[in-house]
């Protein structure tokens, strides 16, 4: 005989109801709610394969406008310079996202430091090239943007596959945690590589030199990886959720349960395809899409604005040091918003969107005033500070809204978003920025001030979307 039980989770909703066998005929089972956690050396591999992509972009972007300069190209094109690559991004985020739910999280990875690693080698060749009057400047850039489009089109394989590893395998309630603990990566490696791009630039290779040291740096990350990564092929291709394979030992069902799925069959049915804009995700992409346009101008305009406000279009060369600086002040306020505020202060998905949009376009405003580099540092950090809330909130709430089957799609969803705000939003911001200071500074403060609106109106509320269905 069995027994229906049902529970409320949530007075809008319908009572949750579950049919169970009679307790004295079945055997008692393992609390559902314990989860296996990941072992610190594969999380110190997850780490580094995101913090050495960081790092090597970062690095990146404090030598690429000196590089601008130096060639003679106006700052609109180093910006779209980006495009192709970003769009890629957009494109083939998704399609790995599904390709590691079948082929597994692992060979994802290593296709994404892989394309990582080819981008930058041709990159750094082209610019050298450029830079030592080999090759036009024109066909140095258009060259450069080719081979950034690797990283585009195979680099957008690691992003998914690392945070659908890490939400497969945390509970509901510790996610918002474990994917920050994953973005700071990206935080570190902003530190990194604006520490060391100007210590990177050599005497015989130039500004092109981080491009080639950090490709080196992530053939040892792939070849750590490698080794070291445990396989994790799936053991039931035809589900196409590799992510399940650590809980074969317990009923799938429990794992349903667990990751707030109202369905209780089963399981062995293939997850509907996620997209963009339906009703459970519309509000975090919405955000997420306005929230990272805010952000990538920010970023866009900061390199050439320090190179205009301490004089130095003259010397480019000179440029990477200071521009470096400011970049790594503001990942430095990125990590202590990740590492610090948002485990300290306990903050939801929601609560962290919010106060970090709001944060990120008072630091816009103080960027914009700033007439030296310590001003210029501190707004960019206050900026940095706000977009370190916004972004790890709203990555985890999109996490949160769809159930554990799902997690590979939302991870290639908040990757294509995060890729979608590259695509043209740098150039314009640069482009504003080039016609009028207040032009650029003023599109950015007035997009957060959307996104805050928006999202009070329309984000879920952290104590619904941490709620657990028993």
């Amino acid at each position: 005989m069995r027994q229906v039980h049902c529970k409320v989770t949530d007075p809008r909703l319908p009572p949750y109801c579950m049919s169970q066998p009679d307790p004295e005929r079945t055997a008692p089972t393992p609390p559902s709610d314990t989860v296996r956690s990941i072992p610190r050396a594969r999380m110190a591999l997850l780490f580094a394969v995101m913090l050495t992509t960081a790092a090597g972009n970062t690095a990146m972007q404090s030598v690429m406008p000196s590089i601008g300069t130096s060639l003679g190209v106006d700052d609109v094109w180093i910006s779209l310079a980006y495009s192709w690559s970003a769009l890629l991004w957009v494109i083939c985020a998704p399609i790995w996202a599904q390709r590691s739910d079948q082929r597994g999280r692992k060979a994802m990875m290593a296709l994404g430091m892989l394309g990582f690693i080819s981008s930058f080698v041709l990159c750094g060749v082209m610019l050298w090239l450029g830079l030592s009057g080999i090759l036009p400047a024109f066909w140095a850039l258009l060259l450069f943007a080719a081979a950034r489009s690797l990283y585009g089109g195979f680099g957008s394989a690691a992003p998914p596959a690392v945070q659908a590893y890490v939400a497969s395998r945390t509970p509901r309630a510790d996610r918002t945690q474990a994917l920050s603990l994953i973005a700071s990566s990206f935080g570190l490696g902003t530190v990194i590589g604006p520490a060391l791009a100007p210590l990177m630039v050599l005497p015989m290779i130039g500004l092109p030199g981080p491009f080639l040291i950090f490709a080196l740096i992530g053939l040892v990350t792939l070849v750590a990886l490698r080794w070291r990564l445990p396989n994790d092929e799936p053991q039931f291709p035809a589900r196409g959720s590799t992510y399940e394979s650590p809980y074969s030992a317990s009923p799938t069902s429990e794992v349903a349960d667990r990751s707030g799925d109202d369905h209780p069959e089963d399981g062995t049915s293939t997850p509907a395809k996620l997209r963009w804009f339906e009703p459970r995700l519309r509000p975090w992409v919405v955000s997420g899409l306005l929230g990272g346009h805010a952000q990538a101008m920010v970023l866009g305009i900061a390199g050439f604005l320090v190179l205009d406000r301490l004089g130095l279009r003259d010397d480019p060369t000179a440029g990477a040091g200071p521009v470096g600086l400011v970049l790594m002040a503001g990942a430095i306020a990125t990590l202590l918003a990740q590492w610090g505020l948002i485990p300290r202060l306990d903050l939801g998905p929601r609560a962290a969107s919010l106060w970090g949009i709001a944060i990120a376009g008072l630091g816009t405003v103080v960027l914009g005033l700033g007439q030296n580099l310590h001003a210029i540092a501190l707004g960019y950090s206050i900026a940095s500070l706000g977009f370190g809330l916004f972004r790890p909130g709203n990555t985890s709430g999109t996490s949160l809204a769809v159930t554990r089957a799902e997690q590979g799609q939302a991870g290639g969803v908040t990757a294509s978003v995060a890729g979608a705000s590259f695509i043209y939003a740098p150039a314009l911001g640069v482009w504003l920025y080039n016609h009028s200071d207040w032009l650029g500074f003023g599109l950015i403060v007035g997009i957060c001030l959307v996104v805050f609106a928006y999202g009070w109106r329309t984000l879920q509320r952290d104590s619904v979307l941490t709620a657990e269905r028993i």
